[in-house]
């Protein structure tokens, strides 16, 4: 069957332009997740297409909505533009009305890059370590008009059998962890040392705590490593706890070398039923699979400062929107969210992230 792409939906605000909705004709669509869209390229490789979509609470926020833009905000567009897009795009009706910024803008583009960075660093610091990472490069089939949208966005992968578990691994005890430790003692169902303060190293090393694999629009839930072992089989799953543990922990010593901490992230593996190895896919150690603490403001005992989603999660929880649908982001929730995700990628990376309009 013979494809002809068509841009069906390419949503850009002018301010800043951002892509939240795509699709593509060219090629036979295989799925779609909170932040991307999967397409067939051929029996062995897919593309994925980042948007700039964002979620938290397992919710996509909405990011479309009509506002008054009073002084505060037209601040906040002023000096993004100005600052990030040097001037260009602003559009500002005379009634002071405009549409919010959808998305964060640029953020599948960094989460494309940053991934395909660890990628390429785990590798090599990995003897063996299998991805699922081809090349950023997009296929001969994308028309020419629709490369620069893409572009950067979207990287071509190996066509796997992906595991119905996410491997989690926590380093520092934070987030939902320090929740239920403060109520139990527990992390996960598991007893962890007494007397651990809020941002603390766990004495024992990081620790593995899967979760299932939510389909879109259902939440991940915790598992036992046990339960793990029954839906996959326990030899995947050992194979798989290992792995986990070992990326973490040389991203993690990678990651001190510039004055970042990850405090703990989410990986995903497939199988390679041709070898029968498990392969790490999916995006990795990205600010929206991890959390990110600034390693010279890091203070045991309170929250940190984080260059990730959390900035978003405390928001929502501040305002009681937490798991709300529905929900509209603010403008300078928007601009800061890209402003933690830009300073990840330019400390992880050593580059400069420059912001294109395609």
């Amino acid at each position: 069957m013979k494809y002809i792409c068509i841009h069906l939906a390419l949503k850009a605000m002018a301010i800043p332009e951002t892509l939240t909705s795509i699709d593509l004709n060219c090629l036979p669509k295989t799925g779609e997740g909170k932040a991307r869209n999967l397409y067939e390229v051929d029996s062995k490789t897919l593309l994925f297409v980042a948007t700039d979509r964002i979620s938290a609470y397992d919710v996509i926020m909405k990011n479309v909505t009509d506002l008054f833009l009073h002084p505060i905000s037209l601040f906040f567009f002023a000096f993004f533009t100005e600052y990030f897009l040097g001037g260009e795009g602003i559009q500002i009706r005379s009634d002071l009305t405009a549409r919010t910024i959808q998305g964060i803008p640029a953020k599948g583009i960094i989460l494309t890059l940053l991934s395909a960075h660890w990628f390429e660093i785990l590798s090599k610091l990995i003897p063996g370590l299998q991805t699922h990472f081809l090349t950023l490069n997009l296929p001969k089939s994308i028309p020419l008009s629709l490369k620069p949208s893409l572009q950067n966005r979207s990287m071509q992968v190996r066509r796997l059998k992906v595991f119905p578990i996410e491997a989690i691994v926590r380093g520092y005890i934070t987030g939902s962890a320090w929740k239920e430790y403060k109520n139990s003692g527990t992390v996960h169902g598991m007893f962890v040392s007494p007397g651990l303060r809020e941002s603390e190293a766990f004495p024992e090393g990081p620790i593995y705590t899967p979760s299932t694999k939510g389909q879109l629009g259902e939440p991940d839930l915790n598992i036992s490593r046990e339960k793990a072992s029954e839906i996959i089989g326990s030899r995947y799953a050992q194979k798989i706890e290992e792995a986990a543990l070992q990326i973490y922990m040389v991203a993690q010593s990678y990651a001190a070398e510039r004055d970042i901490i990850i405090a703990d992230t989410k990986l995903e593996f497939a199988l390679d039923e041709d070898t029968d190895d498990i392969v790490l896919v999916d995006e990795v150690i990205t600010p929206d699979s991890s959390r990110f603490w600034p390693a010279g403001d890091y203070e045991i005992g309170r929250s940190q400062k984080s260059f990730d989603k959390q900035y978003l999660r405390d928001w929502l929880t501040n305002e009681g929107l937490q798991g709300v649908v529905g929900v509209s982001m603010p403008d300078r929730i928007i601009i800061e969210t890209f402003k933690k995700y830009k300073e990840a990628y330019e400390k992880l990376t050593g580059q400069i992230f420059e912001f294109e309009r395609a």
